[in-house]
């Protein structure tokens, strides 16, 4: 069996509050394998954004450390934890997240230019192309509907074809149509791009098409069920 991708020691995290400590996660234990698709869901405050931003070495654990392609990211300081972001991760989120001077091509050639790569330009366009936007490359997000701000944001995602992408909750700034066609494209782009996704989500249909789900409780890992398969 192959080396996993992710593996979560004993994460905790708390932090202090009028009242004293709050604890956010405790003790969470789980490994991530290559090429695997991994809900994370839960209640609102459950913990579950807490820890994806752990995974991503964006948030400190208070305990515990998160092992990424064989690298102890929590031994590493905050300039080689970014440096590891952009050689491995591509990140999602609800609000997109796109920089508003920056055209739809801009902001997908951004990843690669900080990289260095001379076909920045070729591939988000080819990228861009893939997502249906090969017609909105001059287009700055403001005049962009929501479904299309968050498609840039999956092309720019997975231009770098990262080792890892980290999703938090990408359709909740969506209608459920425009939802469902976004969630239909990610999924095939993951699968393309041989990525490893882990997508934090309140919605059951969307947990339920991932290869497993990871359900937090009150900052605990309660419970890991594979998606049955028919």
């Amino acid at each position: 069996m192959s080396e996993p991708l992710i593996d979560v020691r004993r994460v905790s995290k708390q932090v202090a509050d009028s009242t004293g400590t709050l604890t956010i996660l405790h003790e969470i234990e789980f490994q991530l394998w290559p090429r695997e698709s991994v809900a994370i869901v839960g209640a609102s405050g459950s913990g579950k954004s807490t820890l994806l931003s752990i995974l991503a070495g964006l948030d400190v654990p208070s305990a515990g450390t998160v092992i990424v392609a064989g690298v102890d990211l929590f031994k590493l300081d905050e300039d080689a934890r970014a440096g590891l972001r952009s050689q491995h991760m591509g990140f999602v989120f609800q609000s997109f997240q796109l920089l508003g001077n920056l055209t739809a091509l801009e902001n997908v050639m951004l990843p690669l230019e900080l990289m260095g790569r001379p076909d920045a330009r070729v591939a988000a366009t080819e990228m861009l192309r893939r997502v249906g936007l090969g017609e909105r490359l001059g287009h700055y997000p403001k005049v962009l509907s929501g479904g299309e701000q968050q498609r840039v944001a999956l092309a720019r995602a997975f231009v770098v074809r990262p080792a890892l992408l980290l999703a938090d909750e990408p359709t909740g700034s969506l209608d459920f149509a425009t939802g469902e066609t976004v969630m239909a494209l990610m999924f095939e782009l993951n699968r393309e791009v041989g990525t490893t996704l882990v997508l934090v989500t309140h919605d059951n249909a969307i947990a339920a098409r991932c290869d497993r789900q990871l359900s937090i409780e009150a900052g605990r890992l309660v419970h890991s069920q594979a998606r049955e398969v028919a």
